[in-house]
């Protein structure tokens, strides 16, 4: 690619954009993707067990085109504009006027904001498109497991594959041996963890579908940045856990979601990595 036209393309400005895009449809993986695996989860049921359930409609990504959940009023093109429409219609449906949760727009928002990131962060190259595409799948996990308390495979897989491979072709700046090694040390860092705690304690403590977001972490910026990713998330995660046990009076026996902590740790680690893994293991 043109280097003059690769700095137009993939500036922050244009990538700003494109997050913008990206993030709604974002929001619709965030809202369907469950919804998709648990109708999976019941047809494999069903079968298994040989008995007959309900037919539901058939959900993906792309069909049935998006309705309001109220009123059921299908939502034309001008109306899912990305903020720009959640603006005009001052947060509500337009047909039945029940509100829009304030969430979508956020995403959106927090999408741009990103890929603007990413770009200051790596530059107009064309693997700057790489990182977007690792942030925009951190988002929807986080905000998948923040809803469900589930880290849908068919998400973390992928990406701690494409980190590897990306490695491997000399995409990113990790090495193969690093991204490999990080994906290792990611997973059983947690698996350790999960298992010291449930001897401990006897009951889980976290799910598998952390071990995977954090070993595809590892795979793609390095097992180096695995203990900056812990450190942060785990810091986050109990500042916020305390605060929810005592300001809101959250049942402490009710388990409060790892993924976001390890989403919020991997951005951190992805912008601010170099600087802080000298924290850690300051140079000899």
């Amino acid at each position: 690619m043109d280097p003059q036209v690769a700095g137009v393309l993939l500036s922050p400005a244009v990538l700003a954009l494109l997050g913008l895009l990206i993030g709604s449809f974002l929001n619709v993986v965030i809202h369907r993707m469950p919804l998709m695996m648990e109708r999976g989860w019941r047809i494999d049921s069903a079968e298994l067990l040989e008995v007959e359930i309900p037919e539901t409609p058939e959900i993906t990504l792309s069909t049935p085109r998006s309705r309001c959940p109220a009123c059921g009023h299908q939502i034309r093109w001008y109306e899912n504009i990305p903020v720009v429409s959640w603006l005009v219609l001052s947060g509500k449906c337009s047909a039945c006027k029940a509100p829009i949760s304030l969430r979508y727009p956020a995403i959106e928002v927090l999408t741009a904001a990103l890929f603007a990131g990413v770009g200051m962060h790596f530059g107009a190259h064309p693997t700057t498109l790489l990182w977007c595409g690792l942030v925009a799948t951190i988002i929807a996990l986080a905000f998948i497991d923040l809803d469900t308390s589930f880290l849908p495979d068919d998400l973390t897989l992928p990406l701690m594959w494409a980190g590897i491979v990306s490695a491997a072709l000399g995409w990113i700046p990790v090495t193969l041996a690093a991204s490999v090694g990080g994906a290792v040390a990611g997973y059983l860092s947690l698996w350790f963890v999960f298992h010291a705690y449930r001897l401990i304690r006897g009951k889980e403590g976290m799910g598998a579908g952390d071990f995977k977001l954090l070993a595809a972490l590892g795979a793609w910026m390095g097992w180096q940045a695995v203990p900056s990713i812990i450190l942060l998330s785990s810091a986050v995660g109990a500042i916020v856990g305390i605060a929810l046990i005592v300001f809101r009076q959250h049942d402490r026996e009710v388990p409060i979601p790892f993924g976001p902590y390890l989403a919020g740790g991997g951005v951190a680690a992805l912008f601010f990595g170099e600087q802080l893994s000298r924290l850690w293991m300051p140079p000899v």
